[in-house]
């Protein structure tokens, strides 16, 4: 054994060779060790594009959709996604007329899942009704390098089209915008979306239209009002109505192609009515008090408390979120009556919940 320092040792079959030579002790202490050259990648980002097409769409097909829902999460008593519940409520989507489905929206609170929880679910949606509605994950963050991430995971489950919200809180400059949105637009159609009520930060036009130059900018989702919406119409950039009170006059007066809508949970098909079928003062009208209603708070918690006391989802919330008062409860039975209980979803009578029928589930 002693004879193995006279020769040279290669683990030839390692990935690092670790050699020793017939050197002497005194030659070993006065020589330093040299670390490996590695190669150094550069700092660029490569997206993990597939160009296939078996559930992938254009963006211009994206700009066809009229109605498109943001769809609500329902969940089991101990806060995990009630798929069952969910599966109904998208089909009752399809069937009344409803063209896209937004996953994971600000409506089906992506912001409370994870990010496993939230590619699921897109995943889930694709895999269930693919072919039958396009699917829109919202893959937004206000974190680039998590918006890269959950984008080029969407897209791998399916799904047809992104939607982006700038980055909140923490808010950059209007360059910093255009570098955020330009590392998410090559994966796939896009759809970026504006609410600087929640964001705390207005995406100007001149950002929309320096990225409309690229092909998959599919369009805005615009919070700004008509005005708004009408300048980028103007300059031949799709938009959706983000908000329900003012979608028919986007779409018959201001040139916008359709809705992002809520208030299509609850009564989809007079929302298909709304958007497809010319204009209609006196059905909006009809509308328009449901809609106030939706948003006396923020959205989603009057969704959430329709959709329970209408009997298709369990009465179960994700905290922070809590069910409306007893009055505002009250209010929406006396609302679907006037609107009538045909119009909206689920079979069951319309009814007022107690406190204690409402589940609060902080962990989950």
């Amino acid at each position: 054994m002693a004879m193995l320092n006279s020769y040279s040792l290669c683990l030839r079959d390692s990935p690092f060779p670790l050699c020793r030579s017939n050197v002497s002790d005194a030659s070993k202490r006065n020589s330093s060790w040299k670390p490996l050259q590695a190669a150094v990648i550069p700092d660029f980002h490569l997206p993990m594009r597939s160009f296939e097409v078996k559930n992938r769409t254009s963006a211009d097909d994206v700009t066809r959709l009229r109605l498109i829902t943001a769809i609500k999460t329902p969940y089991l008593p101990d806060g995990r996604f009630d798929l069952e519940a969910y599966d109904d409520l998208v089909n009752m989507q399809i069937i009344n007329g409803a063209d896209g489905i937004i996953v994971g929206g600000t409506t089906g609170e992506g912001q409370l899942m994870s990010w496993d929880e939230h590619i699921m679910l897109i995943g889930h949606t694709v895999n269930c009704f693919g072919g039958k509605v396009k699917v829109i994950g919202n893959t937004g963050s206000n974190s680039t390098r998590e918006a890269i991430h959950a984008t080029e995971q969407g897209f791998a489950v399916g799904m047809h089209a992104a939607l982006h919200i700038n980055p909140y809180y923490g808010k950059t400059s209007l360059e910093g915008l255009i570098s955020h949105f330009d590392c998410v637009l090559s994966m796939g159609p896009t759809i970026i979306y504006n609410v600087p009520s929640r964001t705390g930060q207005d995406i100007p036009p001149r950002v929309i239209l320096t990225l409309s130059r690229s092909a998959n900018l599919a369009g805005v989702k615009e919070c700004m009002g008509n005005d708004r919406i009408k300048q980028y119409t103007s300059n031949g950039i799709v938009v959706w109505s983000g908000n329900d009170d003012q979608c028919h006059d986007a779409r018959w007066g201001y040139g916008a192609t359709g809705v992002i809508s809520v208030t299509s949970n609850l009564v989809p098909g007079l929302m298909q009515e709304l958007m497809f079928g010319g204009r209609n003062p006196a059905l909006n009208a009809k509308l328009i008090p449901l809609m106030d209603w939706l948003f006396c708070e923020p959205n989603p918690i009057g969704l959430n408390t329709a959709l329970a006391q209408l009997g298709v989802i369990r009465p179960v919330f994700r905290l922070p979120y809590v069910p409306l008062p007893l009055q505002k409860r009250i209010e929406f039975v006396n609302l679907v009556k006037d609107i009538g209980r045909e119009h909206f979803v689920g079979e069951k009578d319309v009814e007022v919940l107690d406190d204690e029928d409402f589940i609060l589930v902080g962990r989950y």
